[in-house]
């Protein structure tokens, strides 16, 4: 009877699960290729950047980078 119940997503939860799946994607190469820290820091500073909502300048690639280096510092200092 389970196999009978189809659960239909909204369109919003369609999007919303495609984003998830690309994070998913994006996550699995970084921690691959540059390792499992500089993963978690990464995603830390993009979540930080949407809260904080701070528009990045043009040429702050630099400074971006600099706080990458976050990420080797326990949690605690983020």
């Amino acid at each position: 009877m389970a196999q009978d119940i189809q659960y239909s997503m909204s369109n919003e939860d369609q999007r919303k699960d495609e984003y998830f799946q690309r994070l998913a994607v994006i996550s699995e190469e970084m921690v691959k290729e540059l390792g499992r820290d500089f993963a978690m820091g990464a995603l830390v500073l993009a979540a930080r950047y949407i809260a904080e909502r701070n528009a990045t300048p043009p040429g702050a690639g630099a400074a971006m980078a600099a706080h990458a280096h976050a990420s080797d510092r326990p949690a605690a200092a983020l």
